[in-house]
């Protein structure tokens, strides 16, 4: 299996956040999503590299951070980013987001008034109404899914996981996805993240869209299921001067299925005078 460690750590109210920093250069900031972890950026993170130091955390309730009960809703989150922003010293850096990481970087820039000198947003949740059947079948019964056996719960993760591709995820990948999920304090927290995830926190920013002035490039994947490309382009319309760019043949884990594409539209939106040099894989 793949490796994957964050090797250092923050105290968020006595909840540990954990996070690396690698590379040099300007800094930049990447935020992932539900039900992802740090681990899912590494094929963004390791390109740049070159010309960024780049900072990376598991969200409060992912990955290797804490997952014991408390509130890990996107209404937290932004805190969280704000306050690692000031731990790292950061006042202006550039910041990547995918699917919640995007919500909690418009959220953060909105509502917290954290400055960034660019914003990419990666299929972001930015649009209300959203929340599949699932989501709301765990917010009424979250106490009957965590306790089901763990078998159970692993073929639920892995299944719910895999149709946020367009195409298959190979097992290595899928495996390192699902490991947070199984281990330990992972099966309550996967339901608690679900059951705590409400459209009332994209409804605070979203009439806020358009008063947003810093260079924002949103790109979707166009297979994307979870979160429709419709609604990247509704977003598009209300980010004023922003650029939307669609990622072919890729679902909403575009980040894992063509981060190559990404990479291209990235760089030098983030990167004027980037170099020419081709994406390499990071593990």
């Amino acid at each position: 299996m793949m490796k994957w460690e964050l090797s250092e750590c923050y105290d968020f109210n006595g909840r540990i956040v954990r996070y690396g920093v690698r590379g040099v250069g300007p800094a930049l900031v990447m935020v992932h999503g539900t039900p992802w972890s740090s681990f899912n950026l590494r094929h963004l993170i390791g390109p740049l590299l070159k010309d960024f130091c780049v900072y990376y955390y598991d969200l409060l309730g992912y990955g290797q951070s804490d997952k014991s009960p408390g509130d890990v809703s996107l209404g937290i989150q932004n805190q969280v980013l704000e306050q690692l922003l000031k731990h790292w010293g950061l006042k202006n850096p550039t910041i990547i987001g995918h699917d919640f990481g995007g919500t909690t970087v418009l959220r953060a820039h909105l509502i917290n008034g954290c400055n960034f000198n660019k914003i990419v947003l990666i299929d972001p949740v930015a649009i209300s109404p959203w929340g599949s059947p699932f989501f709301q079948h765990v917010k009424i019964h979250e106490a009957a899914f965590s306790g089901v056996p763990d078998y159970i719960h692993e073929a639920i993760v892995r299944a719910y996981v895999k149709t946020a591709a367009f195409k298959p995820i190979d097992a290595r990948t899928l495996d390192m996805i699902v490991s947070p999920w199984i281990q330990g304090d992972g099966k309550a927290a996967f339901y608690r993240q679900i059951a705590q995830a409400n459209s009332s926190y994209t409804d605070e920013v979203q009439p806020l869209y358009p008063q947003i002035t810093t260079p924002v490039l949103i790109l979707w994947g166009s297979e994307d299921t979870w979160i429709p490309m419709e609604k990247g382009n509704a977003l598009h319309e209300m980010i004023p001067n922003s650029l939307f760019h669609v990622i072919c043949d890729a679902g909403h884990l575009v980040i894992e299925e063509e981060p190559n594409q990404l990479i291209e539209k990235i760089r030098p939106f983030i990167t004027p005078a980037a170099t020419s040099a081709g994406p390499a894989d990071f593990h």
